[in-house]
């Protein structure tokens, strides 16, 4: 893996702060496993907050700008944590603590570009899915790659911990994986892999206004994203569907969509 302590460094750091957000939770719960507050019959963990969990940066989903965390994804949480009446509270996670559920010992949900798999259904529970998100490989015009197949022997990024990943490993490529997608795509910018390969939605935002790089070719591979929640947790799962249904009908998630992909992620 490219970069490797530095990588390693990251997630020690992010480990480290969900750690200490745990001791003072602990602390102010007097020790106990017990919540800090509740919602009606919603147990949140912080008295007032919707404690959110997402790896950042991953543009344009969740990212910082301004000294805040905006995004796709934080325009949802936000939406969420308006019909608790809460206010949104967002902890910096790696991605692995994310998928593996370790991320929801420390917060109520985790909101990050999660695609819903049967493996992470066994951990976690996943809210009705908000976004359709197959995965796209792209490529420098000078690189030569046009298919899947001309990517073999190539350098080729993904994202560690992610389906690209996976589909990657499937597929026989020798992939180079990065800790984060702003890693990723700093890497194809500067030329040190020849293409990444991941969802469409993000890899289609880092290229859209950069004509060097196009997207190659598309995998319909059924992918789904959805907000992750503590198993069992059903009160936070209908709390969280209503807030999804409530942006589906009025047209305020399509809104979202045209915001911050435009036509990047089709």
């Amino acid at each position: 893996m490219q970069l490797q302590s530095l990588a390693t460094a990251k997630i020690a750091a992010k480990a480290a702060a969900i750690l200490a957000a745990g001791a003072l939770t602990l602390t102010a719960c007097g020790g106990g496993s017990t919540p800090a507050a509740s919602e009606g019959s919603i147990q949140l963990i912080n008295a007032g907050k919707l404690t959110v969990c997402s790896d950042i940066p991953y543009e344009p989903f969740e990212f910082e700008k301004d000294g805040k965390t905006v995004g796709f994804d934080m325009d949802i949480a936000a939406e969420v944590a308006k019909d608790m009446k809460a206010e949104l509270s967002v902890v910096d996670s790696s991605f692995e603590a994310i998928e593996t559920g370790t991320a929801l010992t420390q917060c109520d949900v985790s909101i990050s570009s999660i695609s819903i798999t049967d493996t992470r259904k066994a951990v976690m529970d996943f809210s009705t899915p908000y976004l359709d998100d197959d995965l796209a490989l792209v490529a420098s015009e000078g690189s030569g790659i046009k298919s899947l197949d001309d990517a073999k022997g190539k350098k080729v990024g993904v994202q560690q911990a992610t389906t690209g990943a996976d589909y990657a490993q499937e597929k026989g490529l020798d992939s180079q994986q990065f800790e984060d997608t702003g890693l990723l795509v700093q890497a194809l910018q500067a030329g040190t892999i020849d293409a990444a390969l991941g969802n469409q939605s993000v890899l289609g935002y880092a290229i859209k206004d950069n004509p060097k790089f196009k997207s190659v070719e598309k995998f319909a591979t059924g992918e789904q994203l959805g907000i992750s929640i503590k198993k069992g947790n059903t009160a936070m799962a209908e709390k969280v569907n209503g807030t999804l249904k409530r942006l589906t009908d009025d047209g305020t998630l399509k809104k979202f969509e045209t915001t911050w992909f435009g036509e990047a992620a089709k």
